[in-house]
Parts: C-alpha cells; structure tokens; sequence
C-alpha cells in the first residue's frame, strides 16, 4: 500500500526544537512519507533551529513581516497551509503545541477535512489571557484533533473533563527527546557572552523573559528584582539572552543595562540555551518549553508568571511558581542561593515529563490509529506520577 502521508506545520523556534526528533523519527519509518511545512512567523530564530538539526522544509510560507500582528499572522498562514495541503494531499496534519500557527494548522486541516494531530496536547492555565494568545490556540486545537498527544496524564485528564477521550494517547514530551540530541558535556559555546561567564567561582543564573501578558508593569517588576539581585550578590552572574520582541528590548535595556553581574546578549539558538542550562545552577523563566527542559538537567525553575500549565513539575518539586512581584523572585532566588538542602530538593526531585521515548509513542501511535499497527503504544509514565 502507499506510504501514510505526515505533514508536520510549524512556525516558530520552540516548536522546531520539539519537533525536530519526531520528524526524524517519521522519516526513518518506512510505513511513514514525512512532508515538513513551515509558517514561519518567527523566521531567524525559527532557522538556527532547522540548521542546528539539519533539517530542510518541503515548504516554506515565509509569512513573518515587520510589525505583524496576531492577524496577520493567522490569516496569512490560513490561507497559505489550505494550498499546501490540496497540493500535497497528506492523511495527517501534525501541529504542536500552541502557536497561531499551530491553531491556523489545524482549522485550515480541517476545512479541507484532513486529520489532525496534536502533539502536546492537552496543557491549560484555566485562563483565557494567560499566557496569551496560547491558551485559547491550544483549547481551540483541541477541539478540533482527532488525535492528541499529551506529554502527562494530567494533560489527558484536562481533556476528558472537555469531553474528548478518544484518539488520546499519553507519549511524554518531544522536548526530552530533542535533549538527547543537544546536550554534550564537551561543548563549547559560540557566544562570547557565555564563554566569558566564571562558571568555577560564581552560580550562574540562566534568564528568559518574553511572554506578552508580562508586558508592561510585571516585566519592569521582574527586571527590577533582577537588577537586584545583581546589586546584592556577588557570587552569581546573571545571563540573560534578550528576546528580539521591540517591547522586550527596550525595557531589558533601560532597567538593566550597567548591572552588575547581569549580562544581556542576543538570543541563543536551542543547543546553545540547553548547554547553557546544563552548566547553570538554577534558571528563571517565564517561557513554557523551560519549565520541561531544565529538570531534565537537574536544575530548579522558578517561573515569573502568576499561573502555569506545567502543574506536574511543581507538583514534583522541580518548579516553584514566583510570580511577577519584584519582593518574591528576589526572596526566592535568594533562598535557593543560601539554603543548600532547598535546592537539592528541587534539583533531585523526578522529572514528570518524559524519558527520551516520546517520539516512538507518537509514531506508534499513527501507525495504531491509521491501522497499520495492532500494537497500541504503552503509556508514559514516569517513576512518580505527578
């Protein structure tokens, strides 16, 4: 019979870093003929991705403009994916996550009534703003999968209690996966920036910080804390890959620039941000992929946002969920500095989001779905369930 035909779309760099294992997985099944498709809303950041994994796009919608809005955006790719799928005719659209790419995918699959997979599905905040506009994406890419591949079983009961428990498979995530390929203990980094940090004298705090409902005053309030910290304490560095966003740059730059101790840079690619984490001693964030990433490595997470959809990793005891308040990030940072035992607690405790096997669960999972497999894949679950 002919080749199952995938067609995985995708725009943005976190997205490539979590897909990038599936598709070769997909590509080395034979039952499986992978098409790769990028939006490409984010276009730089979204490249060093592609290169980094040497992965090349069948197509390329090339989408991002200068001061696109969410509109725009979703439109263009909208209109751009439903012409690509009547020209390649896949059996099942691949999406992740939750972009506007990722829900644009999907009602454009969906029009053309091609099924849908959703990889990492499941995650939700409850709140309808936040982190905007993913929680709507995701919810609204839900409804419309027919398969959905959540990275825990919490993922899976989120969506039962919506009504959808068929086509739901419990995989683990495709980011652990991707750290198979990334981290190397002899790596040697192409910034300046992080092959100058003093890795044997100080502890070293890995920063991200972009997420639009921080915006405003709770970004002032988080650089504030860490303009701080760089103040009071000298026994760390702070490194702190500023995001490209005009908004990002400007207030990063205004409340930051003269620290001590606390270095911008530019944006680091994938390989180079999970190897800088590797030699970090803790790592602050208000991104979502992080808060996977870094217990992998062993390293706390404190994440300066007022609410997550990665509950399991603070049930587990390797997130703490901050906030944006100047006062508690610099306490919490603070404490795990000086409190020996609370940091080995968080850096020891079990990550509840994988074990390198997710992209086998999927692939598995299309062979079951699509009939070419009468072996369902066994569920992920990790030594203690969150």
């Amino acid at each position: 019979m002919n080749k199952l035909r995938v067609l995985s779309a995708f725009g943005t760099r976190p997205e490539a870093v979590k897909m990038a294992p599936l598709l070769y997985t997909l590509e080395a099944c034979p039952d499986i003929e992978s098409i790769c498709c990028l939006t490409a809303q984010h276009r730089e950041m979204l490249d060093s991705v592609m290169d980094v994994f040497g992965l090349r796009a069948d197509f390329d919608l090339d989408i991002m403009e200068h001061g696109q809005t969410l509109h725009t955006v979703f439109t263009k790719a909208l209109n751009g994916l439903a012409e690509i799928y009547r020209k390649s005719r896949p059996d099942l659209v691949l999406v992740h996550g939750d972009t506007s790419t990722t829900f644009a995918a999907s009602l454009a699959a969906f029009y053309e009534k091609v099924r849908i997979g959703h990889v990492e599905a499941g995650l939700r905040t409850f709140n309808k703003y936040s982190p905007f506009p993913e929680e709507i994406n995701r919810k609204l890419t839900g409804a419309l999968a027919d398969l959905h591949f959540c990275p825990t079983r919490r993922n899976a009961a989120n969506l039962a209690a919506e009504g959808i428990t068929q086509g739901v498979f419990v995989t683990g995530n495709t980011v652990i996966d991707a750290m198979k390929y990334t981290v190397k203990p002899d790596f040697k980094s192409s910034s300046e920036a992080v092959e100058a940090l003093d890795f044997e004298n100080r502890k070293i705090i890995s920063m991200t910080c972009h997420r639009r409902e921080n915006y405003g005053a709770p970004m002032e309030s988080i650089f504030r804390a860490v303009r701080r910290l760089g103040e009071t304490r000298d026994d760390i560095q702070i490194i702190y890959p500023v995001h490209p966003s005009p908004t990002v740059m400007e207030t990063a730059h205004r409340i930051l620039d003269g620290a001590p101790s606390v270095i911008l840079t530019e944006h680091l690619d994938a390989i180079e941000m999970h190897n800088l984490m590797a030699r970090s001693y803790l790592v602050l964030t208000d991104s979502g992929g992080l808060q996977e990433e870094a217990p992998s490595l062993g390293k706390p997470v404190l994440v300066m946002r007022r609410e997550t959809e990665r509950q399991e990793a603070i049930d587990a005891g390797t997130v703490r969920l901050v906030g944006v308040e100047e006062d508690d990030i610099y306490t919490a940072v603070v404490e795990l500095l000086d409190n020996r035992e609370e940091y080995e607690k968080m850096a020891r405790a079990v990550n509840p989001y994988g074990d390198g096997e997710a992209c086998k669960r999927i692939r598995d999972a299309i062979l079951f779905s699509f009939g070419l497999s009468d072996r369902e894949p066994e569920e992920f679950s990790p030594g203690t369930e969150a």
